[in-house]
């Protein structure tokens, strides 16, 4: 079965994260994407560590492989006219653009959107910066955890003040990023609709910071409906209770109750069945109301049992709750190796590279990983000779001038 996206081509000018995740998705969806990377250096975040995969004297980071694979690696010097012409006419032959540069970055290079649209009316071309193409932030450099704390995301991550560890905290992963690089995806496939009705390209502005306001949900609504600011608490929810980590007997454990009828049988499961008839405790707005008193009711209890046994009898009881897995346990967890979630991909020199799978599951097609990600410049030959149909006088005529590396 060939993937979605299989005959669209993207050319990716994007590094780092947002946008290199953005066209990861598409390639996992089958589309083919040129990655231009800077010759000798490329993307930044190939020398993003350790941890390095061993690739002989061009060791890759794991930064750049949890984010590259399924692409073509071309080194294109596109600050030299001859490098711009490159670009130029492999646009052309593509059918989506996506690149990070600060707002303007490309147009000094004639890549800019007005440019190529000229040469390829049908271009779908996606721009990703820290602030978007407009406002009067526009020209400001942004960066993940810059945008998670100018968005809101670290006034709601983290420890109450005057709790121990209390404050502010960005999230363990580029949370702002990735979810940009998924909007941006999301984005694209609705242009390639567009175009599929009206033969119309158009150009995407992403911003992280809309992405990050976009995704306090139902954070942000709690301000807007309420007029109050949401408090900082910790693993706790503002909704929800109990609905937080609690410490075992030897660990912790997250509780994770989301109805009426969960609590109940948590409490018989906890050997307190009276409490779910408590009138402070019997419904949700009332458990959220009197979370003070019944948190440490349900703290007591867990405490006096180990986290394995507490997740065997909350499953025996389907209530949901769970241990807290570091990565061993999340790569050794039967339901992810059930899912085929760890990957094991080729790459060019035969070595096996560790990957992380696509979480979309199709019935009708398949998500392809052909392709581990790419030593810097790789394909640049065989993409210069199949797509712009170059012969190998020509390869070695631009090679002369130093613009491939």
């Amino acid at each position: 079965m060939a993937g979605p996206l299989t005959g669209i081509r993207v050319l990716d000018l994007s590094r780092i994260l947002a946008g290199p995740w953005a066209t990861q998705c598409l390639a996992d969806l089958g589309a083919e994407v040129i990655k231009v990377e800077r010759p000798d250096v490329g993307d930044d975040t190939r020398t993003w560590g350790p941890p390095f995969f061993d690739d002989g004297d061009k060791p890759v980071s794991a930064y750049f492989m949890c984010a590259n694979r399924g692409k073509k690696s071309v080194t294109i010097d596109f600050t030299k006219p001859e490098g711009q012409a490159l670009i130029k006419r492999l646009a052309e032959k593509c059918d989506i653009l996506v690149e990070n540069f600060k707002v303007g970055g490309l147009a000094k290079y004639g890549l800019d959107y007005e440019n190529l649209k000229a040469i390829n009316p049908g271009l779908i071309y996606c721009s990703i910066t820290g602030f978007g193409q407009t406002g009067p932030y526009k020209d400001r450099p942004g960066y993940d955890a810059l945008i998670q704390a100018l968005g809101g995301l670290m006034s709601i991550t983290g420890e109450p003040d005057g709790t121990p560890g209390g404050g502010p905290q960005k999230v363990g992963v580029a949370v702002t990023d990735l979810f940009t690089g998924l909007y941006s995806t999301i984005g694209v496939l609705g242009a390639l609709h567009h175009r599929e009705r009206t033969g119309e390209g158009q150009h995407i502005d992403m911003a992280l910071m809309d992405t990050q306001v976009a995704v306090l949900a139902n954070q942000s609504m709690n301000y807007l409906v309420s007029g109050q600011e949401p408090k900082r608490l910790g693993t706790a929810h503002p909704s929800i209770v109990p609905y937080q980590v609690f410490a075992s007997a030897d660990g912790h454990m997250m509780l994770a109750i989301g109805n009426d009828g969960q609590f109940a049988r948590f409490c018989t499961a906890a050997g307190m069945p009276e409490i779910a008839n408590d009138p402070r405790f019997r419904t949700n707005p009332a458990r959220v109301e009197n979370r003070e008193a019944l948190i440490p009711l349900v703290a007591a209890k867990i405490a006096e049992r180990t986290t394995d046994d507490w997740v065997s009898t909350l499953e025996a009881h389907n209530v949901p709750g769970g241990p807290i897995n570091t990565m061993e346990r999340v790569f050794d967890d039967p339901q992810v190796e059930a899912r085929g979630t760890t990957l094991a991909l080729k790459a060019e020199d035969g070595s096996i590279m560790p990957s992380v799978a696509n979480p979309i599951h199709y019935s009708g097609t398949e998500i392809t990983y052909d392709k581990a990600p790419p030593a810097l410049g790789a394909d640049t030959d065989s993409v210069l000779s199949e797509v712009l149909g170059m012969t190998p006088e020509n390869l070695a005529l631009v090679k002369s001038t130093k613009v491939l590396g």
